[in-house]
């Protein structure tokens, strides 16, 4: 009997990629922008390279580029340039995040819009929800996330992605958008997020930072699995139509348990500081970034999300839309 001759499968280019248990698309990924108030100006988000905050004009021609590059979708935040104690401006018709969705349509009509849903943009405390007596006050907030919803939904978002953690967010959302004529709009919950060190980049875009405490009261802790389960679980009975789990490579166990567990589709975030830190090593020349681009996407992939988002899609776009990735970059 002849001995088990793998490497026949991995010969060629052509037989690796006809052979490949998991694929990336463009249209599999969607990519986070960070919209600002104004016109006609971007600023660069240092920890973040090639990155940048953007007014609505400019992140509408952003997502046409992206478009054209076969990127399925784009998610903004919203940075106002006033916050308050409620996060008013999270459902301000003319501020950022609205006004960037009407623009993106007319620039690139047949892209999905997501649109963030969370308050900490907008607070000037920084969390994600009001505060009360004992912190954040998860039932207060939610009535504030549903008009946050509605506003996007009017704007034209056709996914609303709930990001705040507080319970029972999804099916707050849920009625508050079936309620104002909107039944048809995506929800995409961020069921399954954990409290990270992996997020410090995203906060200083978005100057999110809480002024105090932390968000682990309502953040999930990184040693538990079974939890991840049943918040997955819960949004689904609320109406979610898709989960989330954030962040990606330090939880592809637990893509991958909540990919078994539910029946709707699974996304997973590829944070700020998953793309910095791979920035960081590959400029001081520890690891070939396109290579490294390539093997963390994949993997996301082949733990059993369905949607990536990742601050590599364009970069990833770019290279799929010529030939194999896995034959563009050097391994």
């Amino acid at each position: 009997m002849g001995i088990h001759r793998g490497r026949r499968l991995r010969r060629t280019a052509g037989i690796r990629a006809m052979v490949a248990e998991t694929q990336l698309s463009a249209a599999q990924l969607v990519a986070p922008l960070f919209v600002i108030e104004g016109s006609s100006t971007r600023t660069p988000i240092e920890s973040m390279p090639g990155h940048y905050r953007l007014t609505p004009d400019l992140a509408a021609r952003e997502a046409a580029d992206l478009a054209a590059l076969g990127v399925g979708a784009v998610i903004l935040f919203g940075i106002p340039n006033d916050k308050d104690s409620q996060g008013t401006g999270a459902w301000d018709e003319q501020g950022p995040v609205p006004r960037a969705i009407r623009q993106i349509k007319t620039a690139a009509p047949n892209l999905v819009v997501w649109a963030d849903v969370c308050l900490c943009e907008y607070t000037d405390h920084g969390h994600c929800g009001v505060i009360g007596h004992h912190g954040v006050d998860n039932d207060a907030t939610l009535p504030l996330l549903g008009r946050a919803a509605v506003c996007y939904a009017r704007a034209g978002a056709d996914v609303i992605a709930p990001s705040d953690m507080m319970d029972g967010r999804v099916a707050e959302i849920r009625a508050a958008l079936d309620e104002a004529g909107y039944p048809d709009r995506t929800i995409v919950s961020y069921a399954v997020k954990y409290a990270s060190a992996f997020y410090g980049p995203f906060r200083e875009a978005a100057g999110s930072t809480p002024k105090s405490g932390d968000r682990r009261g309502y953040q999930m802790d990184a040693p538990n699995v079974r939890e991840a389960i049943r918040e997955a679980k819960a949004d689904v009975r609320e109406g979610a139509d898709v989960v989330m789990v954030k962040p990606g490579m330090p939880y592809l166990d637990v893509v991958r348990a909540v990919r078994e567990a539910v029946d709707v589709p699974v996304a997973v975030y590829q944070v700020s500081g998953e793309y910095a830190m791979l920035h960081a090593a590959a400029d001081r020349g520890w690891i070939d970034l396109r290579a490294a681009m390539w093997e963390t996407s994949i993997a996301l992939r082949r733990a059993g999300a369905s949607i990536l988002i990742t601050y590599f899609a364009r970069e990833l776009a770019t290279r799929l839309s010529g030939q194999p990735l896995q034959d563009v970059v050097k391994v």
